[in-house]
């Protein structure tokens, strides 16, 4: 069912956003999984590109819907691929220069970065949805609901690998896997609470 709601110039400017957040997060994990030591982070990262590929799919599915066509680059759209690329950058670069230690906190931190511009993006979407009558409703909170949870489980999981591979390389004793995942946060309010208990894990 295609949707006839007409959207503004700022929203298609986030779907197209959103898309190529998409498309480069996949080049993201894909590096980030040749830095990646740690066999657990390694696995959950595995499962992180296949969940993005699935969000990519998500969002061709709202462009199909509604008549936008996802070649159609934006000027906006390029800044967005340019970080995604400077960030699959950053991780060769300290492939190339550094231990692989390091490398793997480095690909941590580049999937932090990208993934705080994906859950920007879907907590906009999820909040316009509320927002908008009609199909257009309907087609984007179907889409919300089903990465919102993967989402969350990428920023907030990540930034707890991150922090305790920081920890593991300063000399302090360190959490892995950490607390977010041993948890499974789901919530921001959750990954905090769970690196506030951190000491219970130690």
């Amino acid at each position: 069912m295609a949707s006839k709601d007409p959207m503004d110039s700022a929203l298609v400017d986030l779907l197209y956003q959103s898309l190529e957040t998409e498309q480069g997060g996949i080049k993201i994990y894909e590096q980030a999984l040749t830095c990646a030591m740690n066999k657990d982070l390694h696995e959950e990262w595995k499962g992180y590109l296949e969940e993005t590929r699935r969000h990519e799919q998500v969002l061709l599915a709202i462009f199909d819907a509604t008549g936008l066509d996802p070649e159609t680059r934006t000027s906006v759209r390029d800044v967005v691929a340019g970080i995604g690329k400077s960030l699959v950058a950053a991780m060769k670069q300290a492939q190339s220069v550094a231990t692989r230690a390091q490398a793997e906190i480095v690909a941590c931190e580049c999937v932090v970065l990208a993934e705080t511009k994906d859950h920007a993006n879907w907590e906009l979407l999820a909040h316009v949805a509320k927002q908008v009558k009609g199909p257009l409703k309907e087609l984007l909170s179907k889409a919300v609901e089903s990465v919102e949870d993967e989402e969350d489980h990428h920023l907030f999981h990540t930034r707890g690998w991150m922090r305790e591979l920081w920890l593991q390389a300063l000399g302090h004793k360190a959490v892995l896997p950490p607390p977010e995942e041993i948890r499974q946060v789901e919530t921001a309010i959750g990954a905090s609470r769970a690196e506030q208990a951190r000491e219970e894990y130690l």
